[in-house]
């Protein structure tokens, strides 16, 4: 899950307390040609990691799901997979922000991918090299079978979701990173050359309408996983950034707006749009809402803000990409526990999940303090 999606950006260190409101509710940009951050919008978001959390666990909990059959939390950790949409609706408000507000500046090229580098890179060809390292472990074949059926050079150029390939489990979550990689490889030079809100408006728009019809089709060329059918996450977060960025309304109103939409969107998704193609456009709009309502609310004294900024959840969003990336390896590596639980019904499976996410956030906080953190301090050479 991106995923992984984008962990930088507008959800940086801030350089002041973050979510303090102007006097004036309204964003700052009257002139709608030229999109720039609302005036009450902070350059970091706490919010957002609270929300990439909620993602990550989602994940961890979906691919655990076999094991809590016959407990409460069965049936909520089969929509677990839908943690993924969240991750695309994040990274797409995130980058395409981003995008917007350095697109008048030097360097534009250079600096964002040369981020998205840094962020995305080191966390993925690692788990690549272990991947191949003990392909007789996470692949189930020795290396040079494995790279035959597994080949590596569709990894290396996230391509791998555009083929009818058996992804190996340990790196089946590369595909929506893929997603993630292509999609902002063609977005950044779409929003520095279309000048016009309106036309990436369009553009997010045709997104939106074009995932779910080619859902419908079933032709042979589309995969599971192909990129033109889950634009929906990612246009969507694309164009509440968009909006936001360009229409000049007061924070309460964006509030009620996301409201409406994680209501209808839910509300589809459980309804008729369920098990039908229209079902990740009904998840993007219920997450799209939460997502615009979260934003719209930074800095609010709620119970349900405090709930995003402190705790765990914010402490699992920091860490989530590296657990989003190593869950599966982690389960395959600690596979023995889960044959010795076997024996013990419910408790032992319980205990194999708990197990599993304590491994999960121990293997994900030694990779963010101990890799991910001082590999990202490089970024100030790709200043914004």
């Amino acid at each position: 899950m991106t995923v992984g999606k984008e962990r930088e950006g507008l959800d940086r260190e801030p350089a002041g307390e973050p979510g303090v409101e102007t006097a004036d509710e309204m964003v700052g940009t009257p002139e709608l040609a030229k999109p720039a951050r609302p005036v009450w919008l902070p350059s970091y978001i706490p919010e957002l990691q609270g929300l990439r959390g909620i993602a990550v666990l989602a994940v961890v909990l979906y691919h655990s799901h076999p094991r809590l059959a016959g407990t409460p939390l069965y049936g909520a950790s089969l929509w677990g997979w839908a943690g993924v949409n969240l991750f695309f609706v994040l990274s797409g408000f995130l980058i395409t922000s981003i995008l917007l507000e350095a697109r008048e500046k030097p360097h534009y090229f250079r600096n964002f991918y040369g981020r998205r580098a840094l962020r995305i890179w080191p966390i993925y060809l690692l788990v690549l090299a272990v991947c191949y390292l003990k392909a007789d472990w996470f692949i189930g074949a020795p290396v040079w079978q494995s790279i035959r059926t597994a080949p590596w050079w569709a990894y290396l150029l996230f391509v791998q979701n555009l083929f009818h390939l058996d992804l190996p489990p340990g790196l089946g979550p590369t595909w929506s990173l893929a997603i993630e990689e292509q999609y902002y490889f063609l977005w950044a030079p779409v929003v520095r050359f279309l000048r016009r809100p309106w036309m990436l408006g369009s553009v997010l728009a045709a997104a939106l309408v074009v995932s779910p019809l080619l859902r419908a089709t079933h032709f042979g060329w589309i995969t599971k996983t192909h990129t033109l059918t889950h634009l929906d996450g990612i246009a969507m977060g694309s164009l509440l950034s968009l909006a936001l960025y360009t229409l000049p309304l007061q924070r309460r109103t964006w509030i009620a707006l996301g409201l409406c939409a994680m209501a209808l969107g839910f509300t589809m998704a459980a309804t008729f749009a369920g098990g039908t193609a229209l079902l990740d456009s009904a998840l993007s709009c219920g997450f799209g809402g939460a997502v615009l309502a979260a934003i719209a609310s930074t800095g609010w004294e709620s119970p349900l803000n405090a709930l995003l900024r402190r705790g765990p959840l914010p402490f699992y969003g920091r860490i989530s990409y590296g657990m989003y990336m190593t869950h599966i390896l982690v389960f395959i590596y600690y596979g023995w526990v889960d044959a010795r639980m076997d024996r013990y019904g419910i408790p032992g499976n319980l205990a194999v999940v708990a197990f599993r996410l304590a491994a999960c956030t121990a293997a994900a906080t030694l990779l963010w303090y101990g890799f991910e953190s001082r590999i990202l301090k490089l970024k100030r050479y790709f200043e914004r």
